[in-house]
């Protein structure tokens, strides 16, 4: 066995525990930042020790094990307890003179939901968006600081004091780590997939940058889903959620030409799309519907991906079916982005003319800056046959884009309109 591959083998052990366990200890020391640098401490002390001894029947207990002794270790060395008694134990009545009790009995506590704990605190309301998609995919992904920059087209430094400021801001608030129950729960789990689905989107759908898509990015969104749909399988806008994910990204793959360029939903080739994602994604739907999930917003929306997926051929798709569905959003989930997709859909079930009439309802002002309208409007011109009007959409789309293949795929379609024009 090469030296490197012991490492490797840790390294694999520690991504698959690393969540958990900076869970456990967030909930014993009520500091995020402390507990991710402990995690990261027993994985040090893996790397010397493992190679040597070999890894243990229980990694995740070794580790656990670990940080403990280190956690105790420091704490009684720093004299911690006098200012984490109200924290860490403002519940209990019989104190030691160390705390080391206390302590202890934290970190045994095991209820099964420290992970979920962790994923509720990573995405509290305190933070800002941005603060809580990075924090995650930090704590609970294991990204690297400089992946999640990567993938955000951001700076390093700007990624990292992004982190710093929203652990901080947890360590202000005195979040307790455990899950929220009642109203609380459902307040907080909006947030939760709300992030998810932030980073799956970006993922999706590049807002910025010269690639259209990040399949990373949608992979670790997945992961976070299926997680969560794991730790609360009674709550049907997780699987909702989930089964959006899934559905969307079953079309990854036939989503740009070789050239980066996109390809239209309609245009796909659909024996690219990946059967098994489509099969987990109806039965995550299927499973949101009988928790009686099926008017929620993230179930209505996969049901509308569902649509799609059942449709072998661009032919077959339910447009009647689909601009129905959107009908019942708006109401669910009012937005002028899910207007502009309504509109999309009606155009497709029921003319051009049809979505134009539904453009002139929406909210012009909210989206000035948002190429899909533009976009939108043209493909609907176009269909309709003016072609002049079409032709300056499109290049009006173009210029609000910020992503490099996107806004070649509307010149693109600015072109076409001018080529048709002249032949006419």
């Amino acid at each position: 066995m090469a030296a490197t591959e012991p490492h490797r083998a840790i390294e694999a052990i520690f991504r698959i525990e690393r969540a958990r366990l900076i869970a456990r200890l967030a909930r014993m020391v009520r500091d995020v930042g402390l507990a991710e640098e402990l995690a990261q401490d027993a994985f040090v002390t893996a790397l010397s020790e493992w190679p040597r001894a070999g890894v243990p029947a229980n990694p995740g207990a070794w580790l656990t094990a670990t940080a403990k002794r280190r956690a105790i270790d420091l704490l009684r060395r720093d004299r911690m307890l006098a200012r984490k008694h109200a924290e860490i134990g403002r519940d209990l009545t019989d104190r030691d003179d160390t705390g080391i009790e206390v302590i202890e009995a934290a970190m045994d506590d095991d209820l099964g939901d420290e992970l979920l704990g962790l994923i509720f605190a990573a995405c509290h309301p305190i933070l800002s968006p941005e603060a809580r998609v990075a924090l995650t995919l930090r704590l609970i992904g294991g990204l690297t600081t400089e992946e999640i920059a990567r993938a955000y087209l951001s700076s390093e430094p700007t990624v990292a004091q992004r982190i710093v400021r929203a652990k901080k801001t947890l360590g202000r608030a005195g979040l307790s780590f455990e899950v929220p129950r009642g109203q609380e729960r459902q307040e907080r789990l909006s947030s939760v997939l709300e992030v998810i689905y932030l980073i799956f989107n970006e993922g999706y759908s590049a807002t910025a940058g010269q690639d259209l898509i990040r399949p990373a990015l949608c992979a670790e969104a997945q992961r976070l889903g299926r997680i969560l749909a794991g730790l609360a399988p009674d709550d049907s806008e997780v699987f909702g959620l989930l089964a959006l994910m899934e559905l969307q990204a079953s079309r990854l793959a036939a989503r740009v030409g070789p050239d980066g360029v996109p390809i239209p939903l309609t245009e796909q080739n659909r024996a690219r799309w990946d059967q098994l994602l489509i099969r987990r994604g109806l039965a995550a739907l299927k499973r949101a519907e009988a928790l009686g999930g099926a008017a929620g917003p993230y179930a209505l929306q996969a049901a509308l991906a569902a649509c799609h997926a059942r449709a072998h051929r661009t032919e077959e798709t339910d447009w009647r079916r689909i601009s129905g569905l959107y009908d019942i959003l708006r109401l669910v989930m009012p937005s002028p982005v899910v207007d502009l997709n309504r509109a999309v859909a009606h155009s497709w079930a029921f003319g051009p003319e049809a979505g134009l009439t539904l453009l002139d309802d929406i909210d012009q002002a909210t989206l000035r800056h948002y190429a899909p309208l533009p976009a939108a409007r043209g493909d609907f011109l176009f269909r309709a046959g003016r072609l002049p009007e079409a032709k300056v959409q499109f290049e009006h789309a173009a210029k609000l884009s910020r992503n490099g293949p996107e806004k070649v795929f509307l010149l693109g379609r600015a072109a076409a309109c001018a080529a048709r024009t002249d032949m006419v």
